[in-house]
């Protein structure tokens, strides 16, 4: 369960600037690519949104910036309420949302309403040589209409939940946020899924 049932109500409690930060990039494109769960709250996340958005797409994200603790900064998908992100999320297209997922395996569950995209991507992730799959279990489908993805103006985005397991491929020292560094996965991962935005 969260903490927070909304952001109005985290906002009361936490402070901008010290214990989350608010970051986006606005560009004239269809897609927006956000990390609603950034920096401590889900490690990697938004390096790695921050790099499939690079200067084509618009970019958000939500970092949580404290120290420890930062699990009390999620909020859900479907509850994802903070103004300037709805604002992205509904002048786009399309939204694809990063999130991590615990599973210690090196995969990615694909979600979302868009579902030729997520075909795409996973098709594009799999003869990568990555583990991809348009995932069933409740929690990851990212299927709610008021799930961030989904709030773009199509009504149908991609939820890419990436695994614990595979962030670690993709990074090292993915805990620590000063010697962090992206490996060679982490490029190969983010051309790969650029590859499949390219015909959106």
């Amino acid at each position: 369960m969260d903490r927070y049932r909304n952001f109005a109500e985290l906002e009361q409690n936490e402070r901008e600037n010290q214990d989350y930060k608010i970051l986006y990039r606005q560009r004239v494109s269809q897609i927006a690519v956000m990390a609603p769960h950034g920096g401590g709250i889900e490690p990697g996340t938004l390096d790695i949104a921050d790099a499939l958005a690079g200067s084509e797409y618009t970019f958000y994200a939500f970092k949580g910036l404290k120290k420890s603790g930062n699990k009390i900064l999620h909020l859900t998908s479907s509850s994802f309420d903070e103004p300037r992100g709805l604002k992205i999320a509904e002048n786009a297209f399309i939204v694809i949302s990063i999130h991590g997922n615990r599973d210690t395996g090196e995969i990615v569950f694909i979600g979302g309403k868009n579902h030729e995209l997520k075909q795409g991507i996973r098709r594009a992730l799999r003869t990568a040589g990555f583990e991809a799959v348009i995932t069933e279990v409740p929690g990851l489908r990212g299927i709610d209409p008021r799930n961030i993805c989904n709030r773009c103006r199509s009504g149908e985005g991609v939820q890419l939940e990436v695994s614990r397991g595979l962030r670690e491929k993709l990074f090292e020292n993915l805990a620590c946020r000063t010697s962090r560094k992206k490996t060679n996965d982490f490029y190969h991962f983010i051309n790969t899924v650029k590859q499949a935005l390219c015909g959106v």
